[in-house]
């Protein structure tokens, strides 16, 4: 359901909730260099709704938080209109709520951010599902060498499947991984994107 002033939205859409949400009216939202709306940027502080602050949640008359503005831990959830994005119908639910926004976060990183050209290297560190969206922007780039490093070997062959074309595993070497690689690739890769989410 949709509630009064939506307008992008019909009951019956699919759609897919964001923490990072686009009000699509700010200057960020416009800008071709930053996803961090004004209003609907990822906010932990914030346990309600942004017209009240008011929660649209409760268990035995005591107000539970809303979390970064999705809430999606809850089976059903109510979410500001910027904060879902409605996706083809045709897509299998029970598949696209496990990549969400993982994958799209590792392909627009790369194909809006680190932009390969074609024919480059790319070191993508962390084949999860980030990982995995970030090689395949940098196959849609047109990129000649992927190289996936994690410390999960299992992950190659499924990596595979999204452009990877070489893997390492640092734990299988007595020397620092960027070495590995810059050995590997005769000085370095021409873009690497770091997606283990460990500072």
């Amino acid at each position: 359901s949709v509630g009064e002033g939506v307008t992008d939205l019909q009951p019956g859409d699919h759609v897919l909730p964001i923490f990072t949400g686009e009000c699509g009216e700010c200057p960020h939202c416009h800008s071709e260099e930053s996803n961090m709306c004004e209003l609907l940027r990822i906010n932990t502080e914030r346990g309600g709704m942004i017209l009240d602050g008011e929660s649209r949640f409760s268990i035995n008359g005591k107000p539970i938080h809303h979390f970064l503005g999705t809430s999606t831990f809850s089976e059903y959830t109510v979410v500001h209109s910027g904060q879902v994005v409605k996706i083809n119908p045709k897509a299998p639910l029970d598949k696209v709520c496990i990549v969400s926004c993982g994958l799209t976060t590792g392909l627009g990183a790369t194909l809006n951010v680190a932009k390969p050209k074609k024919g480059q290297s790319v070191a993508v560190f962390g084949l999860g599902a980030v990982g995995l969206g970030t090689a395949e922007g940098a196959r849609i780039a047109g990129a000649s060498r992927i190289i996936g490093v994690d410390l999960n070997s299992n992950r190659f062959e499924e990596a595979k499947k999204f452009g990877v074309t070489e893997f390492v595993n640092p734990k299988e070497h007595n020397k620092p991984v960027q070495q590995v690689i810059a050995e590997m690739t005769n000085g370095g890769v021409d873009r690497s994107v770091e997606c283990t989410g460990s500072v």
